[in-house]
């Protein structure tokens, strides 16, 4: 007997409204799916694409509550946001996935990395530190990475500290500190795992990071081993699992000079590394997301031509409304594919779009890419004030 499904195959409820979320909209869409959107900005990415928006901060519990009364499934594209609501929500029977449970282990750093020690997924050595001193730095030992417990993002709430001279740049929050990972490479994968308990899983991709420690270029496929890869997927599949996750999740991790996989972290949520899903492989995260929250099956990870991907990033030094230099030079490249969020106002290094270049070489594709970073920019007119 076929399946058969309403139209529109469901109100899905959607907290966060930036640039994941106008990514996952254009996907509903395809799928025969509504979104509103709950967002404190009323010009917010998502919103131009969304059925409806209310407009509330991610902590109104009254605004969730009338959001979960208008979908039959809420989900979200950030971690900041209410759990305890989402909670209460859940003990009422209504649909949240990737669940408040999973939400709470993210939230919380220092409570995600004992969730993976306590479940024998590979990370790097950590100790508490509430209250960061340079007596507790000292006897941990340099070089370490402290980690804001919660807001981190983009590599805010993140201090690399090599020596103890750079204690004076600590964060004077509650924190853990972790081991610095002397990485030959750091990869992502993006798991997906319905409802229904089937997973799938991309191919591994490669991230190199700028100095302001946000994602600059990906490769994908990440240029690594054959074995380390099918090591990473095994790893990524199990903390999902181990998770009882339900959605997509962008699994970022390290690759050490001798080949051992330590995770870093885990995102509950479509993710930047996995952008370039959307021309090189056959489903694409935000697809592949909707189907496993809605009990749909999930659909193929298959590779369809390697891909780099860069990001767009708001010019050092420029604020107002944005204005796009090099554009013409930048599509005029064999293999472009451009992807602007709808934001009406640049900052330095906040995130207007990405542009994914496909090519059968991704030696190439990397090569383009760089060519593309010095080809364009996002900057803001110079009228405006």
């Amino acid at each position: 007997m076929s399946s058969s499904h309403s139209y529109p195959l469901a109100k899905i409820g959607l907290i966060g409204g930036g640039q994941l979320g106008r990514m996952t909209i254009k996907a509903a869409k395809r799928l025969g799916a509504t979104c509103t959107v709950l967002d404190p900005d009323d010009h917010c990415p998502a919103c131009q694409l969304a059925a409806k928006q209310l407009v509330a901060g991610y902590y109104d519990a009254d605004a969730i509550r009338q959001l979960s009364n208008e979908v039959d499934v809420l989900t979200f594209e950030l971690e900041d946001i209410d759990a305890d609501t989402l909670a209460s929500l859940e003990a009422e029977g209504k649909a949240v996935y990737p669940s408040s449970a999973v939400l709470k282990t993210i939230q919380d750093k220092l409570v995600q990395k004992q969730f993976l020690a306590a479940n024998d997924i590979p990370t790097s050595e950590f100790i508490e530190a509430n209250e960061p001193s340079a007596e507790l730095f000292e006897q941990f030992g340099y070089p370490l990475v402290q980690k804001a417990r919660r807001g981190g993002y983009d590599g805010r709430g993140v201090a690399i500290m090599k020596t103890a001279d750079s204690f004076d740049k600590h964060l004077p929050v509650p924190s853990l500190i972790e081991r610095f990972v002397k990485a030959d490479k750091e990869i992502a994968i993006l798991v997906a795992r319905s409802t229904k308990g089937e997973v799938k899983t991309y191919p591994p991709v490669e991230m190199v990071f700028n100095d302001e420690n946000m994602l600059d270029i990906l490769l994908a496929p990440a240029l690594i081993l054959e074995t380390v890869a099918q090591e990473a997927q095994r790893i990524a599949e199990k903390t999902v699992e181990a998770l009882n996750g339900v959605g997509i999740f962008g699994v970022e991790m390290f690759v050490t000079e001798d080949g051992q996989v330590l995770v870093n972290e885990i995102a509950p949520r479509t993710h930047n590394s996995g952008h370039h899903t959307i021309e090189a492989n056959i489903t694409d995260q935000f697809e592949q997301h909707l189907r496993a929250i809605l009990g749909l099956p999930l659909g193929s990870t298959e590779t369809l031509c390697p891909a780099a991907m860069v990001n767009l990033l708001g010019a050092p030094g420029e604020t107002g409304k944005p204005e796009l230099r090099g554009l013409d030079e930048t599509l005029s490249i064999s293999g472009v594919n451009l992807h602007l969020y709808g934001k009406n106002k640049t900052s330095p290094y906040r995130k207007m779009g990405h542009i994914t270049i496909l090519d059968k070489d991704i030696k190439q594709a990397a090569e383009k890419a760089a060519l593309v970073k010095t080809l364009i920019t996002i900057g803001a007119e110079k009228n405006d004030e």
